[in-house]
C-alpha cells in the first residue's frame, strides 16, 4: 500500500511539474527579431587594389633578393599608380605625385642596378611609408614588414 500511494504521488509531482513548464513557456512574450540590416560588399578601389599587388610583387622581391636569386623585369604594372582612381581623389595631389614618382625611381633602380637591389627596395619602401604617414596611415606596419634587414 506504501508504495502504491509514492507511486502515485511521485507521478502526480511529475505531471504537475511539466503542466507548470508548458504554461510558463505559453505566457512567455514573444521575442521579436531586430531587423536586419544590408550587407554591402566592401569594393577596392583601383589604387587600393593596385597597392595589394604591388605589395605581393614586392614581398616576392624581397624574398629573391633575399636569397640571391634573379630579380627579373621592372613589373609594368606598377607605372599605373598615376592614373589609377584613388578611393578619395582629393588624395591624388602634388604631394602624392612627388611620392609616387619618387617611389617608381627607387623601384626601377633594383632592376637597373641589382647589385645594390637592397639598398634601392628598402629606399621604395621608405617612399611608400613617407607617403602613408601623410596620406592614410593603417597599412604602415605591414607596409614596414617588407624592409630587408
Amino acid at each position: 500500500m506504501k508504495k502504491q500511494l509514492l507511486i502515485i504521488l511521485s507521478l502526480s509531482l511529475i505531471f504537475t511539474a511539466c503542466e507548470k513548464k508548458a504554461e510558463t513557456v505559453k505566457t512567455e512574450p514573444e521575442k521579436k527579431t531586430p531587423a536586419k540590416k544590408e550587407f554591402k560588399m566592401y569594393e577596392m578601389s583601383e589604387m587600393a587594389a593596385l597597392m595589394e599587388q604591388m605589395y605581393v610583387d614586392n614581398m616576392r622581391l624581397k624574398e629573391r633578393i633575399t636569397n640571391g636569386d634573379t630579380i627579373g623585369n621592372f613589373p609594368q604594372h606598377f607605372l599605373k599608380i598615376h592614373a589609377s582612381v584613388m578611393t578619395d581623389e582629393s588624395d591624388n595631389d602634388a604631394f602624392f605625385k612627388v611620392q609616387a614618382a619618387k617611389f617608381l625611381k627607387a623601384q626601377e633602380l633594383i632592376y637597373k642596378d641589382s647589385l645594390n637591389a637592397k639598398k634601392h627596395f628598402n629606399d621604395a619602401v621608405s617612399s611608400c611609408v613617407a607617403c602613408h604617414e601623410q596620406k592614410c596611415e593603417g597599412p604602415i606596419p605591414r607596409i614596414k614588414k617588407l624592409y630587408i634587414k
